[in-house]
């Protein structure tokens, strides 16, 4: 019954930091190119974004070495800003894009970039399995070209492209 336990307590404390299959993160990550705020372009919708639409994701580093994530977008139905603060650390190493993030205490998730733009202004990211899926940008919209690579990657990857939704922004 201890290891039962034990077992459970450890699953819940390292958290989802699985990465799902065919998808490979990124090497040569550059942490200190990836920081600043991103737009959130498209995703597949989770209740903790549901109804959001201006979403943006911004990075900066910790003391620590973590990196402080704050996640905000507008609510319509509430007529008001939502954000959610959080921290991310490195599941591995720091040059490869898989990091583990949390907004609520020891709970931890994948959050894994596993396509970049050469110039960092764009990035493809899962989550800890193919229910969790984004397209981040550093401007609201993007090319025509990464919308396109974007929606075949993923569909490619096994994710449900027609459940994403794109992101407004005004």
């Amino acid at each position: 019954m201890q290891i039962r336990a034990f077992l459970l307590s450890f699953i819940l404390l390292t958290g989802c930091t699985y990465i799902p299959d065919d998808i490979e993160p990124v090497k040569a990550f550059d942490i200190n190119r990836f920081l600043g705020q991103w737009y959130e372009v498209a995703r597949l919708d989770h209740s903790f974004e549901s109804g959001l639409s201006n979403v943006t994701a911004t990075y900066e580093m910790r003391k620590d070495q973590g990196i402080n994530v704050v996640n905000r977008g507008f609510s319509a139905d509430k007529e008001q800003w939502s954000e959610a603060i959080g921290k991310a650390y490195f599941v591995d190493k720091t040059d490869v894009g898989h990091l583990k993030v949390s907004f609520w205490g020891p709970f931890y998730s994948s959050y894994v970039v596993f396509e970049l733009g050469d110039n960092y202004d764009y990035a493809f990211v899962s989550g800890y399995n193919k229910d969790y899926l984004w397209l981040l940008s550093r401007t609201p919209q993007v090319d025509p070209s990464i919308m396109k690579k974007f929606l075949a990657d993923a569909k490619k990857k096994g994710f449900d492209t027609s459940k994403l939704i794109m992101v407004e922004h005004s």
